[in-house]
């Protein structure tokens, strides 16, 4: 089964961080642009950052730029999203997708969106 699986979300207070991960599991992720995304109910899904396949090549929105960075390692089939100097506004359903190669993360996802994890900040 072809899937992504994010984890490592959860509850930290505002200036906390929390690191995810988005695992995959039924094919090799070195071929693939990672997008990362959140979501929060009744809201439209908003792009995160974007690294390229060979992680040399990563993109930002501008609400998390210095704080939240995106890596990976392609030999453990996983990518990450560091997220520092978290805010209240942050608090959304995360989730990760693969994209084409050097697609900047446009277009369609390959297969279909995971369950996602859940962040919250909070005082």
């Amino acid at each position: 089964q072809l899937q992504l699986v994010e984890s490592g979300g959860g509850l930290v207070k505002p200036g906390g961080s929390l690191r995810l991960s988005c695992a995959a599991s039924g094919f090799k992720l070195d071929y693939w642009d990672i997008g990362w995304f959140r979501q929060a109910p009744g809201k439209e899904r908003e792009g995160v950052a974007c690294i390229s396949s060979s992680g040399g090549n990563i993109h930002y929105a501008d609400s998390v730029k210095g704080r939240f960075t995106a890596s990976r390692d392609n030999a453990r089939n996983t990518a990450y999203l560091q997220m520092n100097r978290l805010k209240p506004e942050d608090t959304d359903v995360y989730y990760c997708a693969a994209y084409a190669q050097y697609s900047n993360c446009d277009g369609a996802p390959f297969g279909s969106w995971g369950q996602g994890t859940q962040v919250t900040v909070f005082s």
